[in-house]
C-alpha cells in the first residue's frame, strides 16, 4: 500500500497539471474556432475544424498591422475613443485592456522589467512601470515606480522608491509572473541582478 500510494500520489501530480492544461487548450481552441466556424459551414455544408482558428489569427494580425500603420493607428485610436463613450462598453474594456498591455513588452505603460526591493521584512518583488525624475531643491532625483501585486496580478501595491535603492534581477517579466502565479516556487536558486546605480550583486535564493 505505501509503494501505490507514493506512485499514485506522483502519477497525480504529473498528470493533472497535464490534464488541465489540455483542457484549457481545448476550451480556448473551441471558443476561438466557435467565433467563424459556423459561418463556414453554412457557405461549406461542413463543419472544418481549425478554419475558425486560422481565420480568427488572419484577424488579430490584420488588427496589427493596422494598428503598426500610421493611418490605421489613428482610425483605430478613433473607433476606440467612440466605443469608450459607452458608458457600460467603457466600464468593461478600459479596464482589461490596461490589464492585458501591461504585459506586452512594446508597451511604454506596461510592465517593463523585474524588480527586488529591500525592506524591513526582506526583499519584495515587484514590475517596474515608469522610471521618472523629481526635483526637490537639489537637482533631479531618478525614481522608479515598481508595481508589486498582492494575491493577483491584477490588485497590488504601488511603490515609489529611488532607482540606486531598486534592484533589476536577471528576471524576465515573463518569468515574474510566473514566480507570483506559483506563489515563489518558480524562482531560480540563484538570481544575478544589477542596482540602480549600475552595481552588478547576486543573490541566492
Amino acid at each position: 500500500m505505501p509503494w501505490l500510494r507514493r506512485r499514485f500520489i506522483a502519477g497525480f501530480f504529473v498528470t493533472v497539471p497535464l490534464f488541465i492544461t489540455v483542457a484549457a487548450f481545448i476550451w480556448l481552441f473551441r471558443i476561438v474556432d466557435g467565433l467563424t466556424g459556423p459561418i463556414y459551414q453554412e457557405l461549406l455544408g461542413r463543419s472544418v475544424p481549425g478554419l475558425g482558428i486560422a481565420t480568427t489569427a488572419a484577424g488579430v494580425l490584420l488588427v496589427g498591422v493596422l494598428a503598426t500603420n500610421v493611418i490605421g493607428k489613428r482610425f483605430l485610436q478613433r473607433g476606440e475613443g467612440y466605443l469608450l463613450r459607452v458608458p457600460v462598453f467603457r466600464t468593461i474594456y478600459a479596464p482589461v485592456k490596461q490589464l492585458v498591455v501591461a504585459f506586452s513588452p512594446d508597451n511604454e505603460f506596461g510592465f517593463k522589467r523585474v524588480v527586488m526591493l529591500e525592506d524591513r521584512q526582506g526583499f519584495a518583488l515587484g514590475f517596474l512601470t515608469k522610471e521618472f525624475t523629481v526635483d526637490r531643491g537639489a537637482g533631479p532625483e531618478p525614481l522608479v515606480a515598481v508595481y508589486v501585486p498582492t494575491n493577483h496580478l491584477y490588485l497590488g501595491d504601488i511603490v515609489i522608491c529611488e532607482r540606486a535603492k531598486a534592484t533589476f534581477p536577471d528576471i524576465t517579466v515573463e518569468e515574474g509572473i510566473r514566480i507570483f502565479l506559483t506563489g515563489g516556487m518558480a524562482l531560480p536558486l540563484r538570481v544575478r541582478g544589477t542596482r540602480g546605480d549600475e552595481q552588478p550583486s547576486e543573490f541566492r535564493v
